[in-house]
């Protein structure tokens, strides 16, 4: 199927709680309103919590059900903050029924051999130590959902590597690998993992990799959200350890 054509029905994630880490702005904030929308309770993950704070009203004046704010440091999360998360969603909520995993950050556009060794660490520990932790904290909670659906961002450089894309790279081959063996080892038939390929978006951290490219000829996060909203919902249930592109 072309996944950008996937039309939704309005109630698609009626009554869901959904996790959708890097809220703040770009696919993130996109998602997260979009989730909204279609009905689900979404609990808004970011570093800034301004952004999030400005995402929750503009959430809560659309008349969408009553979000809630997360902020977490991923860069610098340890397994202690992660049970604390788990902990507050269990007393919240009870379950969990999605995670989006968006937060990501691009490091440097460089030859590996020049490649810093604490940027390396970053983008290593946002792009794929913190989707691992969290998704591991959180297993128990999603297991208890009637459905559920985690959803890793991948990338184009996370199938084929190419030239400066160094750790975000690395990472994202990471992130396909980790969601394919979270998806073989789980045994919930209810719980699913895949992979999204946003491609090529406007975005402020496309705007920095490629800093020559007019960002109008560029599809928006708007565009890619049919697919995002198929990943999450019960019509893809039977994708598991799948990558799909958004914009097919």
């Amino acid at each position: 199927m072309k996944y950008s054509e996937y039309q939704p029905r309005p109630d698609l994630l009626k009554n869901k709680v959904i996790l959708i880490t890097g809220a703040g702005d770009g696919i993130g904030r996109t998602a997260a309103l979009s989730y909204a929308l279609h009905g689900a309770t979404v609990v808004l993950h970011g570093r800034t919590i301004n952004k999030l704070e400005v995402i929750y009203d503009e959430i809560e004046g659309l008349g969408a059900p009553q979000p809630a704010i997360l902020p977490l440091q991923l860069s610098s999360a340890s397994t202690r903050d992660y049970e604390l998360l788990a902990d507050t969603l269990t007393s919240q909520f009870g379950r969990l029924d999605g995670i989006l995993h968006n937060a990501g950050i691009l490091g440097e556009r460089l030859p590996l051999s020049d490649y810093p060794t604490d940027i390396w660490d970053e983008v290593m520990a946002v792009n794929l130590r913190a989707p691992f932790a969290m998704t591991q904290a959180l297993l128990p909670l999603l297991e208890k959902s009637e459905a559920a659906s985690v959803i890793f961002a991948s990338s184009g450089v996370g199938r084929e590597a190419r030239a400066l894309w160094g750790a975000y790279s690395v990472s994202k081959f990471g992130v396909e690998a980790m969601c394919q063996i979270f998806a073989k080892e789980n045994t919930y038939p209810q719980l699913r993992f895949n992979c999204i390929n946003p491609g090529a978006t406007r975005t402020a951290m496309r705007a920095k990799a490629f800093p020559n490219e007019d960002p109008l000829t560029l599809p928006t996060s708007e565009m890619l959200m049919p697919a995002y909203l198929y990943l999450m919902g019960e019509d893809s249930k039977h994708l598991n350890g799948e990558s799909i592109n958004a914009q097919d």
